[in-house]
């Protein structure tokens, strides 16, 4: 098991101690020590079933530990959430309707109640992510990257002190990508808001990411991109050979299951 990061002179946003996750005898991490310091970007990397969307659902509060601690800045009122993009259909629900469920649509949410103070944070939302032109079209006559920018506005109206990001990238373009990580890091910096960003992918966010969380079988490592994403270190992890090629600006893995998707619903407890 490899671990570390070292104790950090600031209040984290995110701290996990001997955090332990299993169900049954599956071990999906064990021994877990992890802080996020406000405004850290750290991407959560991993092959299939690793426990990356199982560590989504301990930070939001919907899964427990095994052992261990959990401690989230603000609590889960302050998490702000961005799934991943799947088209919405609906034609009864205008984008700013999708927005306001970050307020008081979901168990995180503040819960306003006032409609004038509702509004408002809604409309800044929208505004900060470029969406104020389609805030009242219905979300389903919208494109997949318009609706993921509405996603990320729901999850910044209620002013998160720590955002997860589940794949938020997933089915989108290039351009679409570059638009959705921009919005991250644009908030992260600016509030200094911790980030959380699982990805099969680490190339489009790779000039954002401070540090990396690479969970595969029980094992996890921590550390800079050019600490974790090594042939060395991917090779220890996955215990077979493993190449990280570096192609000017990008991380080329060959040899490992690198493919990030949902754990099943069974191994979740669903």
């Amino acid at each position: 098991m490899t671990a570390g990061i070292a104790e950090r002179s600031v209040t984290s946003a995110v701290a996990l101690r001997g955090a332990r996750l299993a169900y049954g005898d599956r071990v999906l991490w064990d021994g877990l020590d992890l802080d996020v310091a406000p405004g850290e970007f750290v991407a959560v990397l991993g092959p299939n079933g690793s426990g990356k969307t199982s560590l989504m659902r301990v930070l939001l509060g919907l899964q427990p530990l095994s052992t261990g601690t959990v401690e989230v800045a603000g609590g889960p009122r302050r998490i702000g959430y961005i799934p991943q993009q799947r088209a919405i259909s609906s034609l009864g629900l205008r984008g700013r309707d999708l927005v306001g469920f970050g307020l008081d649509g979901h168990a995180w949410g503040l819960g306003f109640r006032r409609r004038a103070e509702r509004r408002i944070k809604v409309d800044a939302a929208l505004a900060a992510v470029g969406a104020a032109a389609y805030a009242d079209a219905p979300v389903g006559v919208l494109s997949g990257g318009e609706q993921q920018r509405l996603r990320v506005a729901q999850a910044l109206v209620g002013d998160p002190a720590v955002l997860l990001c589940d794949e938020p990238l997933l089915s989108l373009d290039l351009a679409h990508q570059r638009v959705v990580s921009d919005l991250i890091d644009a908030r992260r910096r600016a509030a200094g808001t911790a980030v959380l960003f699982v990805t099969h992918e680490i190339n489009p966010i790779l000039p954002l990411v401070d540090r990396v969380l690479y969970l595969v079988d029980g094992r996890f490592e921590v550390g800079t991109p050019a600490e974790v994403m090594t042939s060395a270190t991917l090779s220890r992890l996955y215990r077979t050979n493993v190449e990280v090629v570096r192609v000017r600006d990008q991380i080329h893995v060959v040899g490992a299951q690198h493919v990030c998707e949902d754990e099943p619903h069974h191994a979740e407890g669903d």
